[in-house]
């Protein structure tokens, strides 16, 4: 386990693994969206501005999803905003990120089943990428386990900290319990339902569909990680609140799929204008990204 890269030298400031791996996660998806959306003729405007408005749902979503799941881990009003150290919740990101870009379409109407679909491989990107910074942070971590792949942590770290105030080791072992690397299984579950969304995206018969499959993929193995979780708390009637809210997301894909599947084919790349060589080339998605990032 990383949790600190290094510090700056002369400011002491320390870099933290977790914030750095969130920042090239939002690189990422914002490049892969910028990406999609130029090919799929979606004005490249919009998806700047749209970035800002995720950003910043996600974020605060994903903080106020941890700090309901981790009261205890918020003592000072100040450690609402030290996201650097790690405290961010997926499902959390996701409705912070759609609350977001409903309020940003609410203002300024744009194609909205084309968009989402431009950015659902975004966001299993992010969740890869973000899993790895949860793997070097100790935090999101596994039930113990005598697995030959099950990994150990350092002293001080989350899951040793659990393992001694449960009384499972004591306080002079210099390494947690061996637990299940579900920050592993995470990453690699993103990094298949990414590949699983690139793959069908040319197949899609309506806007919607690449959205939709994510919305009923992602829940089911989600659900199954959460069980091997370490860290999770039961929320409510023997389910933490993640499984809970995959049911929700899970029931909510099948609806936008049945509500899909009466809409006429179509896509609005098939019929919308191309863009002009000033409109493709602009804005470049590592300005998009520099812009708007952090």
């Amino acid at each position: 386990m990383y949790r600190e890269l290094f510090v700056v030298p002369g400011l002491h400031i320390t870099i933290y693994s977790f914030s750095v791996l969130v920042l090239l996660a939002c690189f990422a998806a914002l490049y892969l969206t910028s990406w999609r959306a130029r090919r799929e003729k979606l004005d490249p405007a919009i998806v700047s501005e749209l970035a800002v408005w995720l950003l910043t749902g996600g974020i605060i979503g994903a903080r106020v999803f941890f700090v309901l799941q981790h009261p205890e881990s918020v003592s000072r009003f100040t450690d609402l905003f030290k996201i650097w150290q790690g405290g961010l919740v997926y499902y959390g990101c996701l409705i912070g990120g759609l609350i977001g870009s409903l309020l940003y379409w609410a203002r300024h109407p744009f194609p909205f089943r084309p968009m989402a679909d431009a950015v659902a491989p975004a966001l299993a990107i992010g969740c890869a990428i973000g899993r790895v910074g949860c793997l070097l942070n100790g935090c999101c971590y596994g039930d113990p386990s005598s697995l030959p792949w099950a990994i150990r942590f350092p002293a001080q770290s989350l899951p040793w900290v659990r393992h001694v105030t449960d009384g499972l080791i004591p306080p002079y072992e210099s390494l947690s319990l061996a637990v299940q690397p579900t920050q592993v299984y995470a990453a690699l579950d993103g990094v298949l339902i990414l590949a699983l969304l690139t793959a069908y995206f040319p197949r899609r018969r309506r806007d919607g569909e690449v959205m939709a499959l994510l919305m009923v993929t992602y829940p089911i193995t989600r659900f199954l990680i959460e069980g091997l979780r370490g860290d999770e708390g039961v929320f409510f009637a023997g389910l933490t609140m993640s499984q809970g809210i995959s049911v929700i997301v899970f029931v909510a894909g099948l609806f936008s799929w049945a509500y899909l599947m009466r809409l006429p084919l179509g896509r609005y790349a098939d019929t919308a204008a191309p863009l002009s060589p000033a409109e493709a080339k602009a804005p470049r998605p590592e300005l998009v990204a520099s812009s708007h990032g952090a």
